[in-house]
């Protein structure tokens, strides 16, 4: 949620900001016209509020006709006064639906839609399987003959896009889960398990109920929704604190299962695992002041990098088009890993720059000095490992002629250095 002194001191930056979205700006204007309607209600119940406790002093003093009148002006007031107090309400709450609905502005997010990302850096080499003499396989082939990936029970038992790692696909994930987890650890983050059920005003808080809602899963009986990434739990972590300003930045990674409907999806990455209703993931959070947002930004981009790099993924960054980000971010940065079956860059992890919009609806506060007064943190979340993206490009990128896979280095004090097709012998 924005800051509502934005509506009245900088309104052509939301105007500006909503097109480079390429959203419209006459939700601007709706909202400066529903703030002005909400502060005409809260000076109309104030007055009204205020001249029924001056005649309620006056009362007992009054005497005969007078006292009769006032009297009378009493009861029209109570009436007055229960139609401005409603009024209130109702316009109050017409401006923050209002509000909430509008995105975080972007500024420095490059404009256009989902196309119009732009190519900051490639690292790595993809490996030429033509020079080598052999067709890549895909990365359902290569689970199945190395018995690591099994979606047709997965479809039996749980419908599409779900699926079972098996053997040494499970050991894989496990792997990547433990080996994600202590790097995080090592860079400063705090390792947590969140709850994958939370509350709506969880959800509502980092911005999921708004554009994204169609794509979350609502347990309607418990009013409880399954998180589509642990960025959820976390931004409700301290939700309603005050956080000393010498504590910031708090880092957090959390390692949680992810539910998403995959809405608008129909018919895209249907093969394998790439895109599926529930995966594992190892999600970074930071909560840190304002003017130290941008450069926590780019520190969790660097982790990220570096955790490709550890995986020696061939990839590249790109910095997302205003359009194609969520409500709650300004900015977000995309790598991407090459996938040889499809020859193409495919997302594997993104940074967020959420700024205060999301602290702002779940109350979470900063303090300095004790003259300094609250302000609101800002808070940014990054991808460390998506298993499943994670596990497709470490097979398609790894495979060698004979169906095996060969492991990055990182892996191989936890799985070896070779997965091999079942019933292949060991070199």
């Amino acid at each position: 949620m924005i800051d509502p002194r934005l509506l009245r001191d900088e309104p052509d930056l939301l105007r500006a900001a909503q097109e480079r979205r390429g959203e419209s700006p006459e939700v601007v204007d709706q909202l400066i016209a529903a703030d002005e309607a909400r502060r005409a209600a809260i000076v109309r119940f104030e007055a009204v509020r205020s001249e029924q406790k001056q005649l309620g002093k006056q009362i007992p003093k009054a005497q005969g006709d007078e006292k009769q009148a006032l009297l009378a002006r009493t009861k029209e007031l109570s009436t007055e006064v229960k139609a401005a107090e409603a009024a209130q309400a109702e316009s109050a709450k017409a401006f923050e639906l209002l509000l909430k609905s509008l995105p975080n502005p972007t500024v420095d997010a490059p404009p256009g839609g989902e196309d119009d990302f732009v190519v900051l850096e490639e690292i790595g080499t993809p490996r030429d399987f033509a020079a080598e003499g052999f067709e890549p396989r895909d990365h359902l082939e290569l689970g199945e003959l190395l018995g690591a990936i099994d979606v047709e029970r997965g479809a039996k038992v749980s419908g599409s896009r779900f699926y079972y790692l098996t053997g040494v696909g499970a050991q894989l994930e496990l792997a990547l889960v433990q080996l994600a987890m202590s790097t995080a650890a090592e860079w400063g983050f705090t390792p947590m398990i969140p709850p994958a059920l939370v509350k709506p005003q969880a959800m509502e808080g980092t911005g999921f109920l708004g554009q994204a809602a169609d794509d979350v899963y609502h347990l309607e009986k418990d009013d409880l929704y399954l998180v589509g990434t642990s960025e959820v739990p976390l931004a409700a972590y301290h939700g309603g604190e005050i956080l000393p300003t010498e504590s910031l930045p708090r880092r957090y990674a959390a390692f949680s299962p992810c539910f998403r409907r995959e809405a608008g999806s129909y018919g895209k990455d249907t093969r394998g695992i790439f895109r599926v209703h529930w995966f594992d993931k190892v999600e970074m959070f930071v909560y840190t002041t304002l003017d130290q947002a941008a450069v926590e930004h780019e520190r969790l981009l660097g982790w990220e990098k570096a955790w490709l790099a550890k995986l020696e993924l061939p990839f590249r960054v790109v910095d997302v088009a205003a359009g194609d980000l969520g409500l709650s971010a300004v900015r977000k940065f995309d790598c991407e890993a090459w996938i040889p079956t499809q020859a193409k860059y495919r997302e594997l992890s993104s940074a967020s720059n959420c700024t205060e919009f999301q602290a702002r609806r779940l109350d979470v506060r900063t303090r300095g000095a004790a003259d300094e007064g609250t302000s609101h943190v800002a808070t940014l979340n990054g991808t460390l490992c998506a298993m499943t993206r994670t596990i497709v490009a470490l097979l398609e990128n790894g495979q060698q002629a004979d169906g095996s896979v060969r492991l990055p280095a990182a892996l191989h004090p936890l799985l070896g250095e070779v997965l091999r097709p079942i019933g292949q012998a060991s070199a």
